[in-house]
């Protein structure tokens, strides 16, 4: 193998390797003419600008507020979002209930007494005395509970002429009688409305009235009457798609906006007879409590169990017994009162 240290390297070799390969392309190329012009020398020199430096941008002044007469001499900080910014936004205002506007009933009293009805200004009877056990229990059960579906009270029957509609309008007189409560009883027994005939008022736009038409208001066809805490919001307007109404959004929508922000206000449906026609199947999936009003010696099971069943989209379902004639217990109210010695 040749030693390279040994060999020897002429003048041009020597040359060669003290040039550069650009250098020796341009001496046999001639490349001086290929490339960008040279740049002129007498050019003014570019004027070089500092960078500014950052700024921190300036926080809402409410937000801050309370910080910047404590950190006015510290360093600048790029803003987090703030806590009292961030309160303001997730603390809503509760919106207030709305107010029930309807055109004003008087109650006929004379009616309520031809019909058996709790009289308010009347001495206590044990027919009231019932409703007040009766009204406890669902009071109790809707206070238990957050939800607005609890303070809505379905009153059904199996079958026509057991009393739903007598025992609907005794427990919302009963229940107005509360303090601080309002009562709002419906009639959604489109087929045979009989709550402002019981009543001796006059029947206007209602229930009916409020699903077909988007643009009422229902609170406006709810009516104050003259008992204290008592409102009446009749059938309404019936037709052959009062079924498909009762399923649609809409019902939802009423409902929610009668019962929002309203924890005191509770609303009453005399339904038709769950085996007679369907409104109260499609009611029941809108409220939280049902009363099941049975007739002594007359409802049989089976009836009681298909009603029972058609209400199933209630989660709670109780039973009234009417008309019972026999307490195994021997409990009669009325019977209580002052005694001559």
């Amino acid at each position: 193998m040749t030693e390279q240290s040994k060999i020897e390297r002429g003048n041009s070799q020597r040359d060669a390797k003290s040039t550069s390969l650009f250098e020796r392309a341009d001496a046999a190329f001639g490349l001086d003419s290929i490339g960008p012009s040279a740049v002129p020398r007498n050019l003014p020199k570019a004027k070089v600008t500092a960078p500014r430096p950052k700024v921190a941008p300036t926080a809402p002044v409410a937000a801050t507020h309370s910080f910047a007469s404590h950190t006015s001499a510290a360093p600048a900080i790029e803003p987090g979002p703030s806590p009292v910014a961030e309160a303001a936004v997730d603390a809503t205002p509760s919106l207030p209930p709305v107010v029930l506007c309807g055109p004003r009933m008087e109650i006929d009293r004379e009616y309520l007494v031809e019909a058996d009805l709790i009289v308010p200004e009347n001495p206590v009877t044990g027919l009231l005395e019932e409703f007040r056990i009766v009204k406890r229990e669902l009071l109790a059960d809707a206070r238990a509970s957050d939800d607005d579906d609890a303070r809505r009270i379905l009153i059904c029957s199996p079958l026509p002429g057991e009393g739903k509609t007598y025992c609907a309008t005794n427990l919302a007189i009963a229940l107005a009688a509360e303090r601080d409560v309002e009562v709002v009883l419906v009639d959604a027994d489109m087929i045979n409305p009989s709550i402002t005939r019981r009543l001796g008022v006059e029947a206007g736009a209602g229930l009916m009235d409020a699903l077909a038409d988007k643009t009422l208001k229902p609170e406006e066809l709810v009516s104050p009457t003259d008992i204290d805490g008592l409102f009446i919001l009749p059938a309404g307007t019936s037709s052959a798609s009062d079924a498909e109404y009762l399923t649609s959004a809409r019902t939802q929508q009423v409902l929610d906006r009668l019962t929002r922000n309203a924890p005191n206000r509770f609303i009453i449906f005399d339904t038709p007879p769950a085996l007679a026609a369907s409104p109260a199947a499609e009611l029941a999936a809108h409220v939280g409590q049902a009363v099941l009003v049975v007739r002594a010696d007359e409802t049989s099971r089976a009836s009681l169990d298909d009603a029972r069943q058609l209400l199933s989209a209630c989660p709670d379902i109780k039973l009234l017994l009417n008309a019972a004639q026999f307490s195994p217990s021997g409990r009669r109210f009325g019977d209580y009162g002052a005694r001559e010695e």
